[in-house]
């Protein structure tokens, strides 16, 4: 398994994320977007309002190359945030069916090959001694 547990637990509980793309021309764009974790197979599925139709689905077509991140602050005083930025390579998952108007099945499934975690495993940790959890996934 990639995540760990308390990784998998916040993924969970967040509704949002910004998923970074590469467009042809080679500028990044950067988009706020809801996902899921796919548990059966380990990956990150991004849908969406109009997803077969979006520049970032096309950007995905081109280059799969991606890198997303959910993050949040839980305290100002002291100040506590937690980041979890997950890199790999996704692919542009067309769908037929459209469930709801305008809302497509289609999806970008992103398979991670880096995480780097911040803030997740170490809750009960002073926030200056907090230190991110990088691994490669294989």
């Amino acid at each position: 398994m990639a995540f760990s547990g308390p990784e998998l637990a916040y993924l969970g509980a967040q509704r949002l994320g910004r998923l970074a793309t590469v467009q042809p021309d080679g500028t990044p764009q950067v988009s706020p977007v809801g996902f899921s974790y796919n548990e059966e197979l380990g990956t990150i599925d991004i849908g969406g309002f109009n997803m077969s139709r979006s520049q970032k689905f096309r950007n995905v077509v081109h280059d799969g190359r991606v890198a997303f991140v959910v993050d949040d602050v839980v305290s100002t005083d002291p100040w506590r945030v937690r980041c979890l930025e997950i890199r790999g390579v996704a692919e542009a998952v067309r769908s037929e069916t459209d469930p709801i108007p305008g809302q497509d099945s289609s999806l970008i499934r992103l398979r991670p090959a880096r995480i780097i975690s911040f803030g997740i495993d170490q809750a009960d940790q002073e926030p200056h001694e907090m230190t991110p959890h990088n691994r490669d996934v294989v």
